[in-house]
């Protein structure tokens, strides 16, 4: 059995929008606007991979506010899970890093529907839940007995 892969992505609000990334040609989602993600490196938290692949991919600093939950990933990514994490944009203006992606920037609402045909259908899904205030968000609870490690519960 092959080994499960573990993949987090954030969705980064500042104001009343959320941060979207433009895959770059030759990524297997090229050309489609998502939510930063990536996978989770050896010896990485998720929290930390979620944080480093906002930088990476958009050259924004952020701060996780809390789990938004989980994603069973279907073919081609079977056996792979996908961590979302509700983040908070800190500082940075978005900025590709012309490898993985090619376009950054923050999306209101009605901005996305302009977009709609080029966005990655779960990164559509959350964020537009998120814009909405639609979601249930899990923040550390300080009280887990592995701290300073989130716990979310």
């Amino acid at each position: 059995m092959a080994e499960t892969v573990v993949c987090v992505g954030a969705v980064v609000r500042r104001n009343n929008a959320a941060l979207l990334v433009r895959q770059s040609p030759g990524h297997p989602l090229g050309g489609l606007w998502t939510i930063p993600w990536g996978q989770v490196d050896r010896g990485e938290s998720p929290t930390a991979a979620a944080l480093r692949e906002v930088r990476e991919e958009a050259g924004v600093t952020a701060a996780v506010d809390g789990l938004l939950g989980l994603q069973e990933l279907p073919e081609p990514w079977l056996g792979m899970l996908g961590i979302l994490f509700l983040c908070a944009h800190v500082d940075g203006d978005p900025v590709p890093d012309a490898r993985e992606t090619d376009a950054a920037r923050y999306f209101g609402a009605a901005q996305l529907e302009a977009i709609a045909d080029s966005l990655e259908p779960l990164s559509a899904w959350i964020v537009r839940r998120v814009l909405a205030e639609d979601f249930i968000l899990l923040q550390s609870n300080d009280s887990g007995p592995f701290m300073p490690s989130p716990t979310y519960l």
